[in-house]
C-alpha cells in the first residue's frame, strides 16, 4: 500500500504562483509515473500533468506554458509548479502514483487525499 502526502494549496490571487508538492511512502518496489489531477464539483477528474520515470511529462493543453511538472526520485516526490494562475484553475488537485509493489511486483495505483487551490482575488 502506497500513502501519498500533499502540500502546498491555498488562495492566491490571479496571475500569482503556487507549487504543490506530493511525498510517495510505502510498499513501493519503483514509480513508474507521478501526475497531478484536479476536480471541480460537478465535473470530472481531469488529468493536470503527468511525468514518467524517463522524465518525459506530458501537460493539458490549458495548462501548457504555465505550469511545471517535476520529480525527485530519490524522495519519491512529486511537484507541480503553478505559475500565471488563472480563476479557472480552482480546484482540488489530486496527486496520482502508479507504482510497482515491493511484495509482488503488481502494478498498482494510488491516489493522495487532494488539496484545494482557489485563485481569487
Amino acid at each position: 500500500q502506497v500513502q501519498l502526502v500533499e502540500s502546498g494549496g491555498g488562495l492566491v490571487q490571479p496571475g500569482g504562483s503556487l507549487g504543490l508538492s506530493c511525498a510517495a511512502s510505502g510498499t513501493i518496489r519503483s514509480i513508474d509515473h507521478m501526475g497531478w489531477y484536479r476536480q471541480t464539483p460537478g465535473k470530472q477528474r481531469e488529468l493536470v500533468a503527468i511525468i514518467v520515470s524517463g522524465g518525459s511529462t506530458n501537460y493539458a493543453d490549458s495548462v501548457k506554458g504555465r505550469f511545471t511538472i517535476a520529480r525527485d526520485n530519490a524522495k519519491n516526490t512529486v511537484y507541480l509548479q503553478m505559475n500565471s494562475l488563472k480563476p479557472e484553475d480552482t480546484a482540488v488537485y489530486y496527486c496520482n502514483v502508479r507504482y510497482i509493489s515491493i511484495y509482488d511486483g503488481r502494478v498498482l495505483e494510488g491516489w493522495g487525499q487532494g488539496t484545494l487551490v482557489t485563485v481569487s482575488s
